[in-house]
């Protein structure tokens, strides 16, 4: 049974106490997530009257962290795990959607995987596309996994010569072909990548013609990536309030919007929204529009608006989600969670191949 508080939002405007209250459900959501509705529409429309919760697999160590791609062919979905040390890099975590079996394993060609999404190429062959933080051997870049042969090959892994840091995330554009994919400093502040060269920035790359392009920059760590519906505006995470361990508040935990010009370039950065738990690091749309993002206590929802909606709170927060039909799977470290919602994922017709009424088992 799913919890909901709705909250008082003229009592949490003129009362500190009453924000402290709010505050404290989090800690305790230690074995399940509970709901906050900061507005009716999340309860109607995003939870829906059909919505739960429930703790799908517990890992010894923090199995569920990026990434969270959905392969048709092996119905899986390939998650990344955290960083251990150099001599531990980041696993894949591969979830069978048929029986939510967890398997782990490693790519050749793949060292230090993060973010990533489905890709079809040129010649209609589906892809796990995952971002290649890279290692002081490795180049950081983008790089294609094919779960049927455990084969890896290079998409991008360089600006016209110069290395990127880390790259973090990226989204592929079915109509033309491009991936948009930001890059910043983690791999370096993890002790696993050499000193930064070159600024936080976001890119697009062309795989059809070897074109990359810098098309945003102005962030302190540019991270989560991802498109409204219609890709006419793009949303990028800056996540510099927290580098590792290093933490300062008066640094960005900010979600930028921009609007998207003939599919190639971005005109009038905005901000979009400003998280006040820890860092929005993933983040994805629904059909409705409405924007989901992993933070400091769990999954935010704001409408196109940038009004918060919601949030669906859990213990130590999360770092990343992925759509699934008839809801997400959220990410929390050592455990993963399913949640049925009403509100559906902008990509999960595509992805899965289903109406849009389809709803995945319970």
């Amino acid at each position: 049974m799913a919890s909901v508080t709705s909250v008082d939002l003229l009592s949490l405007a003129t009362s500190l106490p009453y924000a402290a209250q709010l505050n404290s459900i989090t800690p305790n959501a230690t074995s399940s997530v509970q709901f906050l509705s900061y507005n009716d529409s999340f309860t109607t429309d995003i939870l829906g009257p059909n919505v739960s919760q429930e703790l799908i697999s517990q890992q010894p160590y923090q199995a569920f962290h990026e990434a969270g791609i959905y392969y048709k062919a092996t119905n899986s979905v390939y998650i990344a795990s955290n960083w251990q040390t150099y001599d531990n890099p980041i696993n894949v975590t591969i979830l069978n959607l048929t029986d939510y079996s967890i398997s782990t394993t490693r790519y050749p060609g793949l060292y230090e995987a993060n973010g990533g999404c489905p890709y079809t190429s040129a010649d209609n062959k589906s892809y796990v596309l995952f971002c290649d933080e890279g290692n002081f051997q490795g180049a950081s870049g983008l790089t294609l996994v094919d779960p049927l042969t455990n084969t890896t090959q290079v998409l991008v892994n360089n600006f016209l010569g110069r290395n990127f840091s880390s790259i973090n995330d990226v989204e592929w554009v079915p109509d033309t072909g491009d991936v948009w994919f930001t890059d910043a400093d983690y791999g370096y502040f993890q002790n696993f990548r050499p000193y930064p060269s070159i600024p936080k920035q976001v890119y697009r790359f062309e795989p059809s013609t070897g074109v990359v392009q810098a098309v945003a920059d102005g962030f302190v760590e540019s991270n989560g990536i991802e498109f409204s519906p219609d890709y006419k505006t793009l949303y990028v995470t800056d996540t510099g309030q927290q580098e590792t361990t290093n933490v300062s508040l008066s640094r960005p935990a900010s979600i930028y919007a921009f609007d998207v010009v003939n599919g190639k370039t971005l005109q009038n950065r905005r901000l979009f929204a400003y998280v006040d738990v820890g860092i929005p690091d993933g983040i994805h749309t629904d059909t409705q529009g409405n924007v989901f993002s992993s933070c400091g206590d769990g999954i935010h929802v704001w409408n196109t608006d940038g009004v918060l909606l919601g949030k669906m709170v859990v213990a130590n927060g999360s770092n990343n989600f992925a759509f699934i039909p008839g809801g997400l799977l959220l990410f929390n470290g050592n455990n993963l969670y399913k949640i049925n919602l009403k509100a559906q994922g902008r990509a999960v017709q595509r992805d899965f191949g289903l109406v849009c009424e389809e709803r995945w088992p319970s």
